[in-house]
């Protein structure tokens, strides 16, 4: 698996909010808000989302608490 092949890889929204530390209801408001918007799956409407839009949100949030100290 090449590097951007995993990094594109589609993360389930349990997935997704564990990596980020916040709640699946959490993800959903952010996706409504247009904050973090997820793929739908075509056959079921499941939200996935992308890993290096995760990850970048996830580098975001921690570099705003670092700026707070």
């Amino acid at each position: 698996v090449t590097a951007r092949a995993q990094n594109s890889e589609l993360l389930t929204i349990k997935a997704a909010a564990e990596l980020l530390g916040v709640s699946e209801q959490t993800l959903r408001r952010w996706d409504e808000a247009g904050k973090l918007r997820a793929k739908r799956h075509p056959m079921n409407g499941y939200r996935l989302y992308l890993r290096d839009q995760v990850l970048a949100v996830k580098r975001r949030i921690y570099s705003e608490v670092d700026e707070a100290k």
